[in-house]
């Protein structure tokens, strides 16, 4: 397989795909769904470009959900929490669920990820992708990882930087990661190479690709 011309034809297909919002709804479902009783608190994304499908809504909803029952906690023990008091703070702030978002190290093209929520302060990185600006930096055990294509074993097709890969082999114990793509990057096909690192799950707009 011929990465380069199939990376810009499958990233070309998913900018004309004339379903996309609708594929991206039932995979924001897939994910929601997914997530519901993971372990995990601390969360990876990233922010979608080039068309890919973006996470941080059901991420959002994920975190929010946290709050809601710390909430019904609050409400069924009056004497242990004060919810009039708590709703003033951020939801961001009261959850025990963080998000974070990459940014790169031009160094050694590694990525460190930043706490993410809607509204905080953002600027543009050396590639022109939105980052979170001056927020505390996170170590997540759940990596959520975007896909141009996948194929069998979980195996996934990314932009060609390797920055995740490299990232993956830096962080102790490895974060579990989820590859998030639209059924149109399924390939068939495709081999891997030896420094290619499988996924641990793969998420579609059909349901959990892999492990089969």
């Amino acid at each position: 397989m011929d990465k380069l011309s199939t990376r810009k034809a499958l990233v070309q297909a998913r900018l004309d795909m004339p379903d996309r919002l609708e594929r991206a709804d039932l995979l924001q479902q897939v994910m929601r769904i997914w997530l519901v009783g993971s372990p995990h608190e601390v969360i990876g994304a990233y922010w979608p470009i080039k068309g890919e499908f973006d996470p941080l809504p059901a991420l959002y909803r994920w975190q929010e959900d946290a709050v809601l029952g710390l909430d019904a906690l609050a409400e069924a023990l009056p004497d242990q929490a004060e919810p009039a008091q708590l709703a003033n703070e951020s939801m961001a702030s009261r959850s025990p669920r963080k998000i974070g978002l990459p940014v790169v190290n031009k160094v050694h093209k590694t990525l460190v990820f930043h706490a993410w929520y809607p509204g905080c302060p953002m600027e543009e990185d050396a590639y022109g992708i939105p980052k979170p600006k001056d927020t505390e930096v996170i170590v997540p055990t759940l990596l959520f990882v975007p896909c141009v294509g996948y194929g069998p074993g979980g195996y996934r097709l990314g932009y060609g930087g390797g920055f995740y890969d490299r990232t993956l082999a830096t962080l102790s114990p490895r974060p579990f990661t989820v590859g998030l793509g639209f059924s149109q990057g399924w390939l068939p096909d495709m081999e891997p190479e030896p420094h290619d690192m499988p996924l641990d799950v793969v998420l579609n707009d059909h349901g959990v690709v892999w492990p089969v």
